[in-house]
Formats: structure tokens, C-alpha cells, sequence
């Protein structure tokens, strides 16, 4: 176990409490901050915080309203519909430089709270043509934040090269395969665990625990 004091990026669904679940096996400490974005559903913080309390996690939520005003999306307005993009556009709840102000915020609290990890659950596998969650946008932003506030911080992604399917398989490894399918928030529509089914983070989540279970199955 290392030492030292990671933060970890945490909004109650099936990758960030996998990730956070992640931390706590390796990390001495471990702390979560929540963005509060004005998405649709306050189910989701509500959620965040519930787990925090239960695993004992000093969590923080920062005010991040202002994302609402600066780019209107799926998730934070309802009376746009949430829709898969097609082959050349980005799905309706692309929210344009969340993670670029989510980990910038994250950076900060870090180093107030004097922690040099930050865990993240970005992933480029099954990433639906998000920008700011592949890999070169992950070191570019390490470097920035690192050359911002001369702060040695390292950024981790447990979770950047593996498919939904495999998160299932890491967070049956580290033992809370159940409470990850029964506590998390995935559901574009508010709906806790396996969600409505429809929305295409359910449907994400969905084929990837089918796919897990599958080859479970043959060991």
C-alpha cells in the first residue's frame, strides 16, 4: 500500500466507485470530491454521498453550476433528449470541458488537502468519442496541473484501457461486484443499479456485465 493521500474523482456510478474501491486498496488515505453540474438527477450526489458515508470516505462536493450555463446538454437540460451520436457527431451528453474543469478543480482540492493522486475513472475503450476522456488529453492535463501550481500530482486511470465487460471483472477482483451492480448510478434517467435499460449509458453498462458474466462463466 502506498503512503500517501489520493482523491478521487466520484460521482456515484458503476467506474468511479469501481475506481474508488481501487484507491482504497492501494492508497494509505483516500478522500472523493462531487461535482454538482446541475445534472438531472440530484439522485446522483445523493447517491455519492450515501457511499461515501457507508465506506467512511471524506467527501467533498464542489459547486460546478456554471457548466450549465456555458454549454447546454442532455445532462443538464431536460428538454433536450438524450441521443447517441452518429458516425461523425458526439452523443447529446457530451458536456464540452468537464473533465478539463472537473480535474482542474480536482487539482486544487488536492493540494489543499495535500494529496498527490487523483483517480479518475476516464476510459478509452468504451468511451462513446468523448475528447477529454482519452489517454493524451489524461497526460496533457498532468502536466498542466503539475506546471500550474508546481505540485507534484500523478493522475491515475485505472480504468483507460480496459471495455466495460473488464471494469465489471476489476470490480468483482477487488470483492464488490455486488455492491457496485446494487449502490451505483449509471442511468442517464435517474434509475439506481441496472437502470431504465434504454438510456445508452444502461445499455453500456448492460451488455457489458452480460459480456463479464459470460466469460465468468467458462472458468
Amino acid at each position: 500500500m502506498i503512503q500517501e493521500k489520493a482523491l478521487v474523482v466520484f460521482s456515484g456510478g458503476q467506474d468511479s466507485t469501481t475506481c474508488l474501491f481501487w484507491a482504497m486498496e492501494r492508497f494509505a488515505e483516500v478522500e472523493a470530491v462531487t461535482f454538482d453540474y446541475g445534472q438531472r438527477h440530484l439522485l446522483e450526489i445523493e447517491c455519492a454521498k450515501e457511499i461515501a458515508k457507508e465506506l467512511g470516505i471524506n467527501h467533498h462536493i464542489l459547486d460546478m453550476s456554471l457548466l450549465n450555463q456555458l454549454t447546454p446538454n442532455a445532462l443538464t437540460r431536460e428538454e433536450i433528449k438524450v441521443e447517441e451520436g452518429d458516425s461523425d457527431a458526439l452523443p447529446t451528453t457530451f458536456v464540452p470541458g468537464r473533465n478539463l474543469l472537473f480535474l482542474s478543480f480536482a487539482g486544487v482540492l488536492a493540494s489543499q488537502v495535500s494529496a498527490k493522486h487523483i483517480v479518475t475513472g476516464v476510459c478509452e475503450t468504451d468511451f462513446s468519442g468523448y475528447p477529454d476522456c482519452r489517454d493524451i488529453f489524461i497526460k496533457s492535463m498532468n502536466v498542466t496541473l503539475n506546471l500550474s501550481m508546481d505540485y507534484s500530482f500523478v493522475i491515475h486511470t485505472p480504468l483507460m484501457w480496459i471495455n466495460k465487460a473488464q471494469t465489471w471483472g476489476l470490480a468483482d477482483q477487488l470483492g464488490v461486484f455486488e455492491f457496485v451492480r446494487e449502490r451505483t448510478l449509471t442511468c442517464y434517467n435517474g434509475i439506481i443499479a441496472d437502470g431504465c435499460g434504454e438510456c445508452p449509458a444502461c445499455k453500456l453498462r448492460k451488455k457489458g456485465l452480460e459480456d463479464y458474466l459470460i466469460e465468468k462463466r467458462k472458468f
